[in-house]
């Protein structure tokens, strides 16, 4: 039996009513209701939660699946918040890794979810062009060699490995909800395998 924590780190905020990833996290939910081996929890950054319960999740999971938007090139606030809070409590990690002996070496080892994964999605206001064409926005650099670098550094720092992602693009100027939630569907089926719950 897989364990699969899902996060919708879609916080409702001015403009945004966070429909976009509620959407997400419910295909998310029913791809795994629906396959055989797997127990799901989901968290929502904007209810209320205890810090240290949702800590415990992310030990009782062997994959987290991050759903969030990308707001001013970071993660909103209340899902960086909901990040600080849970990670502060000592089941997710051991210290940085470091010994005294030697402490220029081993630094972001000293995790303790190592042999879980984790996968994510991100949801843009920005064109993919923006991020492949020569001469603009972000220099031909990749939504996880760019933006999210620090956010994977963060997951490896825990122990975690990475599956695939997938990023969404041009949502809010030329958006098109239901080709992305075939493309996210496919995406699942791509990645975890429904036979008897296991995963690549």
């Amino acid at each position: 039996m897989k364990k699969i924590f899902v996060i919708n780190g879609g916080q409702k905020f001015a403009q945004s009513g966070g429909r976009y990833n509620e959407s997400l996290t419910k295909i998310t939910v029913d791809f795994f209701g629906k396959a055989k081996g797997f127990k799901v929890k989901t968290t929502n950054i904007n209810d209320s939660y205890d810090p240290h319960e949702e800590a415990l999740k992310f030990v009782w999971a062997d994959v987290i699946i991050y759903h969030t938007p990308i707001w001013w090139f970071q993660l909103p606030h209340k899902f960086k918040a909901y990040i600080d809070h849970v990670f502060e409590h000592g089941e997710v990690y051991d210290g940085d890794g470091r010994s005294s002996a030697n402490p220029a070496i081993n630094y972001g080892t000293g995790g303790l979810l190592k042999g879980k994964k984790y996968m994510v999605t991100t949801s843009w206001n920005a064109p993919k062009e923006a991020f492949t064409l020569p001469g603009e926005f972000f220099r031909q650099k990749s939504v996880d060699e760019g933006v999210l670098f620090g956010f994977h550094r963060m997951n490896a720092f825990l122990g975690l490995e990475p599956l695939q992602g997938i990023h969404f693009h041009d949502i809010v100027k030329n958006g098109n909800a239901e080709r992305d939630m075939t493309d996210y569907r496919a995406h699942l089926e791509h990645i975890f395998a429904t036979q008897e719950g296991t995963y690549v």
